[in-house]
């Protein structure tokens, strides 16, 4: 960078004359004075060679750099201090209201920002609805924002940005007060919006006099949306109806009875996709509405103790697509054997299965273990029959598994050995507070198959350690 050129460069001219034993390499050299080779070599040592660089190349070189290493770049000169903030399109903001009167600035250098983080911590007050408005008549390409603990953003905030931001695609908010009237503002504007989640919304804590959000202009490109730790979750209902095309639902720790939305959503055609279940007020009744998902590929359902074998049968009776599947039983043995075989006879094309607080016996692993050859991803977690008999069975007939979590079950040392020949395509086994595991058949299964991680934890045993909850669920790992 800013290197003269060298002075022995490659000549065809001087390449001939070097045949010559009697040349004179004296009368080769051009005379110079030495005020002109002082002014010459001045003039090397002050070429740059990075100007001829275009800004639109530059731009591209800062978008393959780390943040620290675009930061440091753009102290260089000015040139490309410029070049940098106009070519960034990505920025995280700490949104406490002190950030407020350098808005202007920060806007004028990063003049084609496309995707927005602003995030407050709890100790601090936020920005509030005039700093937003602000932004959003800065950042009008604007296609993804994030708001995180701006508290004192009110639905007039919200109502600026739903009017200067019309492009929005993604838009995520957490730990916020604005209310339905904000959220209907940005539905009701947005008509390019195709991802949503909203999580702790206080500002919609209203009980049955709250306002429903319906989905206004986003109804046709909504394609996902997630509702979390919600008070008034019900409020989102004409939303979730209402959105045609809607292909990912994720509804978390939300309170009231979600059965009669999942029966209205599946009532007429939908495309949905994937949908994920956890904490809620949701029985058997809300698992036959999912079974009328016929392109139905991912399914999690975590901690929903009125779900039985029925609504997990007619789900695998129904839904042949399904690929992906997770159940948190949280051991109320509602689930077990017959919701499982059912899953193993209809689900073939299952490549992830994640149990947690599941008892399941030998027969119903041995009818997944045949039935399922494209099974690649595999987790059994606080599972209290799960132990070397069932492990064994898994290493005999899961030919296709790469990915193995076993965590808080009766498993011993024998279990373990059987993968020295079985699955011959695993590449990872993590095994986690199974008390009759021991670091020596660690050892003695990576001396017999060096290409397989083996992660064991037999150290670490817990009190908790059968408790399904604390399950990380290992086969989620998808590397």
């Amino acid at each position: 960078m800013g290197q003269a050129a060298s002075a022995h460069a490659y000549s065809p001219a001087a390449s001939n004359h070097f045949r010559t034993s009697n040349l004179d390499l004296h009368h080769l050299r051009p005379s110079y004075t030495n005020s002109q080779l002082s002014e010459d070599v001045c003039v090397n040592k002050q070429l740059d060679y990075t100007s001829e660089i275009p800004d639109e190349c530059l731009a591209l070189i800062f978008q393959s750099l780390s943040s620290g290493d675009r930061k440091r770049c753009s102290l260089v000169c000015r040139r490309w201090f410029a070049v940098e903030g106009q070519s960034r399109h990505r920025l995280a903001l700490n949104a406490s209201v002190e950030v407020a009167d350098y808005l202007p600035s920060i806007f004028k250098r990063f003049d084609s920002v496309t995707k927005l983080a602003l995030r407050c911590d709890r100790k601090s007050v936020s920005i509030n609805d005039g700093a937003l408005t602000l932004i959003s008549l800065r950042c009008h390409n604007l296609t993804r924002l994030k708001l995180r603990g701006c508290r004192e953003i009110s639905d007039l905030g919200m109502f600026a940005l739903a009017k200067n931001c019309k492009s929005l695609r993604k838009f995520s908010c957490g730990s916020c007060m604005f209310g339905a009237k904000g959220m209907n503002a940005l539905l009701n504007n947005c008509s390019s919006l195709e991802e949503l989640s909203v999580k702790r919304l206080r500002g919609i804590n209203d009980g049955s006099t709250a306002e429903p959000i319906g989905p206004g202009i986003a109804a046709s490109s909504l394609k996902s949306i997630t509702l979390k730790e919600l008070y008034n979750g019900q409020c989102f209902g004409p939303l979730v109806i209402g959105s045609k095309n809607l292909k990912t639902l994720k509804i978390l720790r939300c309170l009231g009875d979600w059965d009669r939305l999942l029966e209205t959503i599946t009532m007429r055609k939908n495309c949905l996709t994937e949908i994920h279940l956890e904490r809620l007020q949701v029985s058997d009744v809300g698992l036959m509405a999912i079974s009328k998902c016929p392109d139905l590929e991912i399914l999690h359902l975590v901690k929903a103790p009125d779900c039985s074998n029925d609504g997990i049968s007619a789900i695998a009776e129904n839904c042949k697509l399904l690929r992906k599947l997770h159940i948190d039983g949280w051991r109320t043995n509602r689930i077990g054997d017959e919701g499982l075989i059912a899953i193993a006879k209809n689900s073939v094309n299952l490549v992830e299965l994640v149990l947690i607080g599941v008892n399941p016996s030998s027969v119903s692993l041995m009818a997944m273990a045949s039935n399922c050859q494209k099974l690649e991803r595999l987790a059994l977690c606080g599972s209290e029959t799960i132990g070397d008999p069932e492990i064994s069975c898994i290493a005999a007939k899961c030919t296709a598994l790469k990915k193995l979590c076993i965590k808080g079950c009766r498993l011993t040392d024998a279990g373990i050995e059987a993968f020295a020949f079985g699955c011959p395509n695993l590449v990872k086994i993590k095994v986690k507070k199974c008390r009759g595991v021991t670091n020596e058949v660690a050892d003695w299964l990576r001396a017999r198959r060096v290409t397989l991680s083996v992660n064991l934890d037999a150290d670490e045993i817990e009190p908790e350690a059968l408790d399904a909850s604390t399950s990380d669920g290992g086969a989620q790992d998808e590397g």
